[in-house]
Parts: structure tokens; sequence; C-alpha cells
């Protein structure tokens, strides 16, 4: 019997300091529908704008995951993200009142039992499962650092950790079953090398930091003075090493503590693509940064296989949904720098349109003679100017508008396109279309062969009179 979405019951807060930032926090979990994912809200600022917890949307993976969409940031979200894929929560709002999540102790802990307080129910919509279907490897070499999905038919995950540490040494952990996670893993904190405590202090990297939310670890000997010193920084009281090499501010729920923590951020980072995953995982050394990298990886694949083949249906024969010149009554362009020749159907989120080629167009005559080939160029251009139809259909009066550029990634040529051939184009908003930013997925066609795909983002501006 197939699993189903959860949410929770009812909306829950936590409230706590960003551990970098030092800012107090308010973060609240509410309800959300089915196949609504995680989202974050900025209610701390005018528009309360929403993040969405995606894996392309991180930007900063050097003391957390960051995430970053239309220029409004949330911080240090893995130990809230690794909570609800714990839970197996898979639709949440949070509200959070600052630019960074609250540390609370280091870990999930509490995280799990606010979400467990508010309660969770299912909803009528099937889990999204992705099932790994081959392996899938991210891999540093020179850092040590490997991370693999293998195929299974449920998900678990073991970790290796080993930082040349006489304290440490080489741990391991594994978790066999989400269900153990809230036990095993959820109250596992995260650790910092004792030489690197000042260093960040000098660096505002840990405002938030009290010597209460992460393990310090001493690899060597240390002063008592040292030590008082750095108490002193944190406005504790004397502190000193214990017989396991650690500060004796806390004590260890686990022998392997820390590597716990490293498999909990990556639950906390491979929830950040979207889907429940059935693989086992395998990682040596991982990081935020490779964890990111992997789950990319995993998004990419996603993507491929949703979207290979999906031919856009549309009848040739149909009246058209614009035609040529209510094209020209939207967008700025004339030719010959006019590429779209109709849009077939349009939704709020996704646009279908069509380009015809000749062996009209001046671009044939250099490109090549006697080799006519549609330059690349062009036909990214071409299914830009689909997409802006789409962003200017959004606006009463869109010939005041402009769309401009700002990022073209990820596209790839997959055969020619020649004289004869009518190109289809296929755009659908990645995510929605906010503060004037929209990011489009988009792909070209012809016949039912995908010629052409990639990612863009665009800004709409005013056009000055």
């Amino acid at each position: 019997m197939s699993k189903k979405q959860k949410t929770i019951k009812k909306p829950v807060t936590l409230s706590g300091k960003g551990l970098h930032t030092g800012l107090q926090v308010d973060l609240t979990f509410k309800p959300a529908p089915e196949n609504h994912g995680y989202a974050f809200q900025r209610i701390d600022l005018e528009d309360k704008p929403v993040i969405h917890a995606s894996a392309e949307f991180v930007t900063d993976t050097s003391r957390g995951t960051t995430i970053e969409e239309n220029g409004v940031r949330i911080g240090t979200i893995e130990h809230i993200m690794a909570a609800l894929y714990g839970l197996e929560i898979d639709n949440v709002l949070m509200e959070i009142s600052g630019p960074e999540a609250p540390i609370i102790d280091g870990s999930s802990k509490f995280v799990v039992k606010a979400l467990k307080e508010a309660g969770l129910i299912e909803q009528l919509a099937n889990k999204n499962y992705y099932e790994i279907k081959e392996k899938i490897v991210y891999s540093d070499h020179e850092k040590g650092i490997e991370i693999i999905i293998f195929p299974d038919d449920k998900f678990s995950v073991n970790v290796m950790i080993d930082y040349n540490s006489k304290v440490l040494g080489h741990q391991y952990a594994s978790l066999a079953k989400l269900q153990d996670f809230e036990n095993e893993i959820s109250p596992c904190r995260t650790f910092v090398f004792f030489h690197e405590l000042e260093f960040l202090l000098k660096n505002n990297l840990i405002k938030g930091g009290d010597l209460e939310n992460a393990i310090v670890i001493l690899d060597k000997e240390v002063p008592q003075e040292e030590l008082d010193r750095i108490a002193d920084l944190f406005n504790k009281p004397r502190i000193k090493r214990n017989s396991e090499g650690v500060l004796n501010n806390l004590d260890m729920y686990f022998s392997n503590e820390p590597a716990r923590h490293k498999l909990l951020d990556i639950l906390g980072d491979l929830a950040l693509i979207g889907r429940p995953l059935k693989g086992k995982i395998v990682a040596s050394r991982p990081g935020h940064y490779a964890n990111n990298q992997l789950a990319r990886k995993v998004k990419s694949i996603i993507r491929q296989e949703e979207t290979k083949h999906q031919f856009p249906a549309f009848d040739p024969k149909a009246e058209p949904f614009y035609n040529v010149n209510q094209i020209m009554g939207i967008l700025p362009h004339r030719p010959p720098f006019l590429f779209v020749d109709k849009i077939v159907a349009m939704t709020d989120s996704t646009i279908i349109g069509v380009k015809n080629i000749t062996m009209n167009e001046d671009f044939f005559i250099g490109h090549f003679p006697g080799e006519p080939i549609m330059p690349g160029v062009i036909q990214v251009e071409a299914m830009a100017q689909v997409g802006g139809i789409l962003v200017l259909s959004s606006v009463p009066d869109p010939e005041n508008y402009s769309t401009y550029f700002l990022k073209i990634d990820k596209v790839k040529f997959k055969r020619k396109v020649v004289p004869g051939d009518t190109l289809v184009f296929k755009l659908e908003y990645r995510s929605p279309l906010r503060r004037g930013i929209a990011y489009m997925f988009g792909q070209a066609f012809v016949g039912e062969n995908l010629v052409m795909e990639g990612e863009m983002m665009a800004q709409i501006v005013k056009t000055k009179t």
C-alpha cells in the first residue's frame, strides 16, 4: 500500500538565536497542502517573500547550508530540514522572523519535539518517491570525499568520517530506516575543534555560539589559562578537558556522536531534493558542499526523466493563442530579430510557442554556406522570446515593459536545426514570478525529438519613457 504525504496538524513555533548572526528569531511551522513541499517565508521583510527549500537555491555551504531566492536568504537550515525529512513530513510552510534558522542545541532534537507536539497527519496524495535507478557519485579525491547513492528499494544511510584526529579517530554511523531517526540521530549535536573557536569568533561567524550548542573537541593539550580565556569570550563558567578529549561543557550522547551528526546533515541537505528517496547512501567524509552537489545531481536526473520526450501536445489546426501581430503587441522585437511566429497555448505557469525555420532566414547566409544550420544562440534567443511573452503577459500593459536576461544555465543542444524544421518551444516557471524575476526551464522540439533545453532567469523591467 502506498504511503501518503504528511503535514502537521497545527502551527508550532520555535525560538532561538541564529548560530552565525546571533539574532533572536521565531520560526513557525504551518500546515501546507499536498505537493506544496518545503518553503520558508521571511515575515520580517516588507513583501514577506517566500524562499523555496531547493538544492539549486543553495548559495553558501561554508559553515552550514544557506539558500537564497530572488536575493532573499535563509541560513543554517540543515537541522530544520533533517527533522522534516526524518519525520517523513512532506509539506510545510515555515515563517521565520530573520535571516537564519535558530541553532537551539545544535541538533534536530527540539525541532522533532515541536513537530510531534503539533501532530502529524496523512494527506490524500501518495508520497512522490524517487527511486535511484543507477549509482550516482560525487567525489573529491584530493579531500578524500566520496558520496554514493546505490539503487535500493528502501532508504538507508552509512557515514564514515576521519579528520586525522586522535580524539575522534575513525567513526562510523548508520541509519537503516527513518523510523530510527528520532532516537538515534536527531539528538546528535554539531561539533567544532577547539582551535577553530577563536577564528570563528573573530570573523563574526558564531555570534550565536555559546558552548551549549556544539561539542568542542581538543586534539592536543591546552593550558587551563587558554580554556579560561575562551570561556570568558563566551561568557561561560570555567571549563576543562574531560577524559574523552572534549570540553566538559557537554556530555556526549553517543561515542560516535560526530559521525551521527554528519549523517543528520546529509538528511537535511538531501531533503532539498524535494522528494523522498529510495536508495542506499554511503558517504565518506561528507560535508555541506558535497551533500549539495550530490543533491543537485539527483535533481538534475529527476528533471531529465520528467521532461524526457514530453513533446508538448497541441493542435496545429487550431486558432493560435497569439498570432504574430499580437506577439508584436507584447514583445518589442521586430524582424529580422523576431523569432516567434505564434503562441499555441499558455497558462499561468507554462507557454508553448512555434518558430518555422525557412531558408529565407538571414543567418543562413553565413551559417553556414552549403550547410545551413540554425545557430544555437538564435535557438536560445527564440526560446527566451517565448518565455518573455509568458512573463510580459503577467502585466496589464506589456507594451511598456521589457525582459532582460540575468542568467542562462545548463543549455544543451541535442541535434541540428535546419531549414524546413518547425521548432516548438515549451517553457515553464521553476519558481513563482516574484519581484519581477522569472526563473524558467525551457525545451525545444522538432517533431517529437528534443533538440535543445536549458534554464534561464530574466528580469521584467518597465521601459523608461
